[in-house]
């Protein structure tokens, strides 16, 4: 609205200055007056684009609800929680552990087998929201015994072909059940 008022009285002031009597000192001037006349216009239309933009970036962000996923749904509403949430184009993902349909811990002892099936449980959610290993830019592990899992972590590997997400390794007293060795976080994005 001001940058339309703006070019308006700019612009009658200009319609003013062009038709008024041209002497041969003043030449000067009026082209001058009429590249700033110019210039401040093209700063003023290029200030409404951005800001037309950043009014849609905005609504967009707004419009964009929760897409929520359970990969279990029975166990996870037991324990209180949803598997993966996409917001836009960006999916957070709980930590996966080694449980069967029922939430009990599968693979106890056996980091190589419990972190297998984190992977396998990590790929169905991804893979619903048409994703894949590529697309993940956080990887978060947390495991009760860091020396096992430094010994078997070379399957990452087989995991991240493209590249290696950002992340953290952490070791942890325990985890939500007695059995659990291994839980993997995930965030992944994708470009529009």
């Amino acid at each position: 609205m001001v940058a339309e008022l703006f070019v308006s009285l700019n612009k009658q002031y200009f319609l003013t200055q062009i038709n008024k009597p041209m002497k041969y000192n003043s030449i000067f001037p009026r082209q001058l007056k009429s590249l700033l006349f110019f210039a401040s216009l093209i700063i003023v239309l290029q200030s409404c684009k951005e800001e037309k933009e950043d009014e849609e970036n905005e609504t967009s962000a707004k419009t964009e609800k929760p897409e929520y996923f359970n990969l279990r749904p029975e166990t996870e509403k037991m324990f209180g929680y949803s598997h993966a949430v996409k917001i836009g184009n960006d999916i957070k993902i709980s930590g996966a552990v080694s449980m069967d349909s029922a939430g009990n811990p599968t693979a106890v002892g056996e980091m190589a087998q419990q972190m297998k099936n984190c992977y396998a449980d990590l790929d169905k959610v991804l893979k619903h929201y048409g994703y894949s290993f590529d697309d993940v830019i956080v990887e978060n592990v947390f495991t009760t015994n860091m020396p096992k899992f430094l010994e078997v972590s070379g399957y990452r590997n087989e995991i991240y072909k493209k590249q290696f997400p950002t992340g953290s390794w952490l070791g942890v007293k325990e985890l939500a059940l007695p059995g659990f060795m291994i839980e993997i976080e995930l965030e992944a994005h994708k470009d529009k």
